[in-house]
């Protein structure tokens, strides 16, 4: 257990796992960030006929059993299959053999807004059309959010694990990630495996449809024109340990976390309320011992919405007196939901090894109420220190993580030195750098 004269640990990011629609794997998703790919197409998960417009970002090309070797992929519905599979992906990169990891005690957190809606919805079908005495069992059984992070302990044989599916949504990401953070800082278990899942489905479809809030072709957060969402799936999942293991064994250090903050406002079901966001970045700013001009860029929630975009920036805004740049990878992956935050996360911590900013794609004009450099089209060469990762879901669920370069320069008080004249090589907001 932990002592409370103990020293925190530090905890850090070792191994990437990424089910996305511009690439499977980390390397694959590095690079469709840096070249700001996307690949919107229209639905193929459901029948969508009478859906005026219903283009989303389908991750097409993954075959279960190219990722999943020990449990069969027919017993898990699509998102635990990628839950599954994110999570193979990082502890190889992470360069972990499974007797090593075995040996650890492990924490198994996952977030997800939906779980395996997908399969409910085909359950749903077959009972109103067919009848109850036709229900697939198997199909049944794997209809349920528990095997999120049940698969991965099943697929990886672990024993003695906690295993947490944790259902908040749109921001369930950095909550699972906030999870497993505090485990490894209070030494409860020494290695986590935590992120996000979620596969495309009528059921969520249909509710932002009915809001009008789906966009008819492209996600353009920030822009002047956004209209609107488009739905994502896939699954994020990262590896994180103590900096003590990671240099013991001399891992690859990605990124080191260094806080989080989480708040629940319920001020609405579905609109964003701007003070409670704001005080969420604070309390993670105090969390991880940065202060508000420690940060060198947001990825932020930015979902292309009308409210969404204007709260959001409006938050940044009431925090920061010079806001640093704030992006939104929805604008190439879509929302993928409970695996939105954690990809994103996953994002940040490539971000931060490889020295660039991604982009904000299919942008044509920064909308003057938003007004902030959102790296439009292109990425961006920088030098990052500290960063932040944005999560809102609906009801007031809001989870603000913060990263941070592991070998970064520290003052004696502690907090991160930064001059982000020195680290962005950019002098206006929409320049290509020099």
């Amino acid at each position: 257990m932990y002592d409370e004269e103990q020293q925190a640990r530090r905890v850090v990011i070792t191994g990437l796992g990424a089910v996305t629609s511009i690439g499977l794997g980390a390397p694959a998703f590095l690079d469709g960030l840096r070249s700001g790919h996307s690949e919107v197409k229209p639905i193929t998960a459901f029948d969508t006929t009478g859906f005026a417009h219903a283009n989303a970002c389908e991750v097409t090309d993954f075959v279960p059993g190219e990722w999943i070797h020990h449990v069969d992929p027919e017993e898990l519905g699509r998102a635990t299959q990628f839950s599954v599979a994110a999570a193979n992906m990082a502890v190889a990169d992470a360069g972990l053999s499974l007797p090593e990891l075995r040996e650890r005690r492990v924490l198994v957190s996952v977030g997800t807004t939906d779980a395996e809606s997908r399969d409910l919805d085909t359950l749903a079908g077959i009972q109103l059309e067919e009848g109850p005495e036709h229900l697939p069992p198997g199909l049944a059984r794997r209809a349920q959010a528990g095997h999120l992070s049940l698969g991965i302990v099943r697929e990886l044989g672990l024993e003695d694990v906690e295993a947490l599916t944790i259902p908040t949504a749109c921001a369930a990401g950095n909550y699972a990630i906030g999870s497993g953070f505090d485990a490894i800082r209070h030494g409860e278990v020494e290695a986590a495996l935590c992120g996000g899942a979620d596969a495309v489905c009528r059921k969520t479809f249909t509710g932002f449809y009915r809001l009008g809030t789906i966009a008819p072709e492209v996600c353009q957060p920030f822009d002047i024109d956004r209209k609107g969402i488009l739905t994502g799936e896939g699954a994020g999942i990262l590896l994180l340990e103590s900096m003590e293991s990671a240099l013991a064994r001399g891992a690859r250090i990605y990124a080191e976390v260094l806080g989080y903050g989480l708040n629940c406002d319920a001020h609405h079901p579905v609109s964003p309320d701007r003070d409670s966001l704001a005080r969420c970045m604070e309390i993670a700013h105090r969390n991880a011992g940065v202060a508000q001009d420690d940060i060198d860029f947001i990825s932020a929630h930015g979902t292309g919405t009308r409210a969404n975009d204007a709260t959001e920036t409006g938050a940044i805004r009431q925090v920061f007196d010079t806001p640093p740049p704030a992006v939104s990878i929805k604008s190439m992956i879509g929302h993928s939901m409970g695996a939105a935050s954690a990809l994103a996360a996953a994002a940040c911590a490539l971000a931060i090894t490889e020295n660039f900013i991604p982009p904000t794609v299919n942008h044509r004009e920064t909308d003057p109420e938003c007004g902030l450099d959102c790296v439009p089209n292109e990425a961006r060469p920088a030098v990052l220190n500290v960063v932040q990762n944005n999560a809102l879901a609906f009801a007031g669920n809001n989870a603000v993580l913060i990263l941070g370069r592991a070998d970064r320069a520290t003052r004696t008080d502690g907090a991160t030195r930064t001059d982000r004249a020195t680290r962005t090589q950019h002098t206006e907001p929409g320049k290509e750098a020099a």
